[in-house]
């Protein structure tokens, strides 16, 4: 019988035990710049149940959250349009893991150093299960995406594109 991958304790699996939130954990093997297509084929899920975490910033550099299906791309025109901000943009990696306390291919929203604002694509929340990143490269956790408006205040908005 194999033996279960034991995966250590991130700030977001702490933060998902603390609220008693049933969560399933995928660990998997981490490619570089794979992205949420390659955990979603490594682990034989659906891209688009894989939600991507990414870290942006309005046109004062606030920091926010974006989720987003894997297979879709985020058009921050709409979504500058949508919370009210005059641009938005990627945060360069080095910014986003000091913002997050996560490094860029392992950031979850759960446990962030830094409060920060989060938006969830509106499609994601009708989805029976999602798998988002648990803290760490290399590691998804499968919950329910109501938690994300629960745990983070995350509000719905529509700014997804086809990839």
């Amino acid at each position: 019988m194999a033996k279960k991958a034991h995966v250590s304790e991130t700030p977001a699996t702490q933060l998902l035990r603390a609220n008693k939130v049933a969560f399933t954990e995928h660990p998997y093997e981490y490619l570089e710049h794979g992205g949420a297509q390659h955990s979603a084929a490594v682990l034989g899920l659906d891209p688009f149940t894989v939600v991507k975490t990414l870290v942006m910033q309005d046109q004062d550099a606030k920091p926010l959250l974006v989720l987003m299906h894997g297979n879709r791309t985020v058009s921050t025109k709409n979504l500058a349009r949508q919370i009210g901000a005059k641009s938005v943009e990627p945060c360069k990696p080095e910014v986003a893991n000091r913002h997050s306390g996560y490094l860029v291919g392992g950031t979850s929203p759960f446990g962030t150093k830094r409060a920060m604002r989060v938006y969830i694509e509106s499609t994601i929340l009708e989805l029976p299960r999602i798998a988002i990143n648990g803290g760490r490269r290399g590691y998804l956790v499968g919950l329910d995406p109501q938690v994300c408006v629960s745990l983070l205040d995350a509000k719905p908005v529509q700014c997804a594109l086809a990839e």
